[in-house]
């Protein structure tokens, strides 16, 4: 087979994807061309593009019934919630691009932040029972870099979860509270929020999420007595997002650390250590 035909099949199957995944979003509309160009029904001059939900209901939706302080049911997930999983995931998938490049910065943000949490959820399941992510592949970090995620409106081939975090998040947005919002299915990861974030209420969230993770003392903690800040391996990964943010990493902890442990931050000469990560799986018994 010639290069030429794969990348035809390959344009075809994004274009089966789209189609498929705008009719869950909803029957009796003509479907947006992945492209952009959305042609419209008979008797009916709304454009299907400007059906995507910026609210995430049904992201919300999964994530009340199936999340309980940040870990999830991932066997009662597969159970009864991968249908509408597999739904959401699509009605993603079936972004236009004329569209997605009209929405605002939070509606953008917003959308892949979800959309890696609940790519990152699939991809549990499609190997679920499982004790850990890293466990998916033959290389360790290989299911990071697996391209399973389709959005035609932003590229035609698939993406990793890498990719989102990476290429997009990290690059595009520069936005280091994002590393408090994406969750790695993993225990030491940021704990999993029972809703969706949502463009109005994203600072809010994001805030939330930063405060939440800096004062998880089963992630980070402060010995004011040795004066030694005990960070997440996050830090140390992703440590210049968070020094461009706020010049060092105790200062950028600072902010979202508690009072007291703020304050004495603040005070005086801080040395980092970083702990070790706890790949475990976030899931919790039903």
């Amino acid at each position: 087979m010639t290069r030429d035909f794969w990348r035809a099949t390959l344009r075809v199957q994004a274009v089966i994807c789209a189609l498929a995944a705008g009719v869950a979003i909803g029957v009796g509309r003509v479907q947006a061309d992945p492209a952009g160009d959305a042609p419209e029904a008979a008797g009916d001059r709304t454009d299907a593009c400007l059906a995507f939900d910026h609210d995430h209901a049904a992201w919300t939706s999964l994530l009340l019934r199936f999340v309980r302080d940040g870990q999830v049911d991932y066997a009662g997930l597969k159970r009864s919630g991968e249908r509408d999983l597999a739904e959401y995931l699509q009605s993603l998938g079936a972004v236009c691009s004329r569209h997605y490049e009209q929405w605002s910065r939070e509606e953008k943000l917003a959308f892949w932040i979800n959309t890696y949490n609940a790519a990152t959820v699939r991809l549990i399941l499609d190997n679920y029972p499982i004790d850990s992510i890293r466990r998916i592949g033959f290389l360790p970090g290989a299911a990071f870099r697996l391209s399973f995620v389709s959005v035609p409106a932003v590229r035609s081939s698939a993406l990793s979860l890498n990719d989102i975090e990476h290429e997009i998040l990290r690059k595009q947005f520069d936005e280091p509270r994002i590393h408090f919002a994406i969750v790695c299915a993993s225990k030491s990861c940021p704990r999993l929020r029972s809703e969706a974030y949502r463009a109005r209420d994203l600072d809010r969230q994001l805030e939330e999420a930063a405060r939440g993770f800096a004062r998880d003392i089963t992630k980070n903690r402060f010995d004011a007595g040795s004066h030694v800040l005990y960070l997440s391996s996050i830090f140390q990964w992703f440590h210049e997002d968070f020094e461009k943010a706020a010049g060092s990493l105790p200062a950028f902890f600072a902010r979202f650390a508690d009072p007291t442990t703020a304050t004495e931050i603040r005070s005086g000469h801080i040395e980092v250590e970083f702990l070790d990560y706890d790949w475990s799986l976030n899931g919790r018994t039903p």
